[in-house]
């Protein structure tokens, strides 16, 4: 099989529990799927922070349940 970079259709798994923030290390709470390939994962801060830039990049999120990302409404918007 060969392996490739295109992101799996549907939704996302959801955050493991120990998955960290690429930026801080802190607990994981935003997990994005880039439109070239590859995940990165946000804390909440970072994730809501740096919001505006992340949507530009991701074609996928997925967000822990508990957690309300700014970004989400952009994401959906961007869509339409």
């Amino acid at each position: 099989m060969t392996p490739t970079l295109t992101p799996p259709a549907g939704n996302l798994a959801g955050l493991a529990a120990d998955e960290r923030c690429d930026r801080c290390n802190a607990a994981g709470k935003l997990r994005l799927t880039l439109a070239g390939g590859g995940d990165l994962v946000f804390c909440g801060h970072h994730a809501n922070r740096y919001a505006e830039d992340l949507v530009k990049i991701a074609v996928q999120f997925s967000a822990d349940p508990e957690f309300t990302w700014r970004g989400a409404n952009m994401m959906s918007n961007s869509s339409n």
